[in-house]
């Protein structure tokens, strides 16, 4: 397969799942963050129970690794081409930093406390106060996942019209 071809699917597949990882984490936060954050420490215990069988946490670490394979092609793949190298650059550095660094330093911990620890552990202040930083936090997550998929597409078509020139 010819490396212009192989870009061409590399870049593509990045920015679908890119854009569909913004899209699961857009509908997380409208759909299920309401009903698991509401009245903590309660709805906290709910979730578990309601996620016993399969919950974000079953998806968003195989899509995570799947987008990061997908973003390093694509900076190996359109590095020649310049107009794209810096948004594939910076795609790579929003999901390595702004998605995945995040979430290991900030949400990790605070789901061992609300999700793993819970009433158990720790006072329901503890948890609501857990539960009011992890909202907060994830708006920034939400933003990064989204400048990733947007830095991401744009690499896309400025590797599209590169090649088409």
């Amino acid at each position: 397969m010819r490396r212009r071809s192989l870009s061409l699917i590399v870049s593509t597949l990045y920015t679908w799942v890119a854009m569909v990882a913004f899209g699961g984490i857009l509908v997380e936060t409208i759909v299920i963050y309401p009903n698991v954050f509401h009245d903590p420490p309660s709805s906290l215990a709910l979730a578990v129970d309601f996620f016993a069988i399969t919950g974000p946490a079953d998806l968003f670490p195989p899509m995570g690794a799947l987008t990061a394979v997908l973003a390093v092609g694509t900076v190996v793949l359109l590095w020649r081409i310049r107009s794209a190298r810096p948004w594939a650059l910076g795609a790579l550095a929003s999901l390595a930093l702004g998605e995945w660094l995040f979430s290991v330093l900030f949400f990790w911990p605070r789901n061992e406390i609300m999700f793993t620890e819970g009433i158990a552990v720790h006072s329901a202040e503890v948890l609501r106060r857990t539960a009011v930083e992890f909202e907060t936090g994830h708006w920034v997550r939400l933003a990064m996942s989204g400048v990733t998929a947007v830095l991401a597409f744009t690499a896309h078509q400025r590797f599209r019209r590169a090649a088409s020139a």
